[in-house]
């Protein structure tokens, strides 16, 4: 039996990106979460949702669930994600 050794970094360069423009203010937007669904996300997503519309005046907050939390989020997701003001993307166990 032998051992073979591999090596997980990336061959190629990094493609270059640039950040999305940042929201000045959350007041009256809509936020997206979408979570990995884990049991332990649903009370921080509570809290969360709970500090976005009382202190920083956000409008709507919709959630969203992956089926598979350890894939991409399905496209009728991110199809509706393009609606909303602003994406919070979460994970958790």
């Amino acid at each position: 039996m032998s051992l073979q050794i591999l090596d997980p970094t990336h061959e190629g360069a990094a493609r270059e990106f640039a950040l999305a423009p940042r929201q000045q203010t959350l007041e009256g937007m809509t936020i997206g979460v979408i979570s990995n669904g884990k049991k332990s996300t649903k009370p921080f997503f509570d809290a969360m949702e709970k500090e976005l519309i009382e202190t920083y005046g956000v409008a709507t907050v919709v959630r969203r669930i992956k089926s598979n939390y350890s894939a991409p989020a399905e496209s009728e997701i991110l199809e509706e994600a393009k609606q909303w003001d602003a994406l919070i993307a979460g994970i958790g166990d």
